[in-house]
């Protein structure tokens, strides 16, 4: 059995499944370009002019891969598309990519996963029960690369937060003491941080300027992070709000409290690493190591051996 008809077709299939995803893909908000719209002077007025233009292709497999997405949509539970949602805005992705967008990557890497097992158990020459096993394991696999980057970008915009929250309690206990407001202190964190935890200071910001409560900002920022110290962080500030104590000096207990943190994290950190380095040094280090020096006494006495049994 030929298996150029089978690669190909593989080829073709993921290739057909990534086309739509990207046809449906809804592009990075850019301001500037909604902004330089709105000035324009010949904006479409129909849906008929907006969607001619768009590419050719986004035209045509638009409609296909919006209906596939919603059949993959109805086939899920509604709260696992919420677990999903939150996680997004968790790792900061939610501004680049909808829970269904996600979704239809999960399937688009689990059908390569199955097409990649099928053919490397037919080019292995595999029995049934083999080719079966591999378009499982291959499958599974597939479909959990795009929830592991997902944890991991979770993972890593946590830790970012974690590292630049004692600096930012700072910066915000200096302005506050130097008479600037609550929300002028978060003004002047966005124009000297460029971080994951100064652009959610900056949308609460915004929320607060839209009319939201100011507790109520400071919990929807709490629900978007999932920090244990930042939920700390907002507690004090909400109870300082309705104790009427001063925000400065909660600022600056706090920076003090997270700093304190900061570094008993680091040191529990640094604690692990000998533990990590375990695997590496007995699967890699150490078997060269012995190599290099036993091989040549081994070497010697098994050629003594040899010699003397002659």
């Amino acid at each position: 059995m030929s298996l150029l008809p089978i690669a190909l077709g593989a080829l073709l299939g993921i290739s057909g499944i990534a086309v739509l995803v990207r046809a449906t893909a809804r592009p990075l908000v850019d301001i500037d370009a909604v902004l330089g719209e709105l000035d324009r002077t010949d904006v479409p007025v129909d849906e008929l002019t907006e969607r001619m233009e768009m590419p050719l292709l986004a035209r045509l497999l638009q409609p296909v891969g919006t209906r596939a997405i919603g059949l993959v949509k109805s086939l899920l539970p509604s709260n696992y598309q919420e677990r999903l949602r939150r996680k997004l805005i968790v790792a900061g992705l939610n501004e680049r990519m909808t829970p269904e967008e996600f979704i239809a990557i999960q399937v688009v890497t689990l059908a390569g996963g199955v097409l990649f097992g099928l053919v490397l158990g037919l080019a292995a020459g595999w029995s049934s029960t083999g080719s079966v096993r591999s378009v499982v394991i291959f499958g599974a696999l597939g479909g959990l690369v795009p929830t592991q980057i997902l944890q991991k970008s979770r993972e890593k915009r946590q830790v970012q937060i974690r590292k630049d929250l004692p600096d930012i309690l700072d910066l915000l206990a200096i302005s506050v003491e130097a008479g600037v407001g609550l929300e002028g202190a978060i003004e002047v964190v966005g124009q000297n941080f460029d971080t994951p935890l100064a652009h959610e200071l900056g949308r609460m910001l915004r929320e607060m300027e839209l009319g939201v409560a100011r507790r109520t900002a400071l919990q929807n920022m709490k629900a978007r992070i999932e920090v244990p110290d930042v939920s700390n962080f907002v507690l004090s500030l909400v109870q300082a709000d309705a104790l009427g104590m001063p925000i400065g000096r909660v600022l600056r207990a706090q920076a003090h409290e997270m700093r304190l943190k900061r570094r008993q994290w680091a040191r529990e950190r640094a604690g692990k690493l000998p533990v990590k380095i375990i695997f590496p040094l007995v699967m890699f280090i150490l078997p060269a190591l012995f190599v290099i020096v036993l091989g040549p006494a081994v070497m010697s006495i098994s050629h003594q051996i040899l010699h003397h049994g002659h």
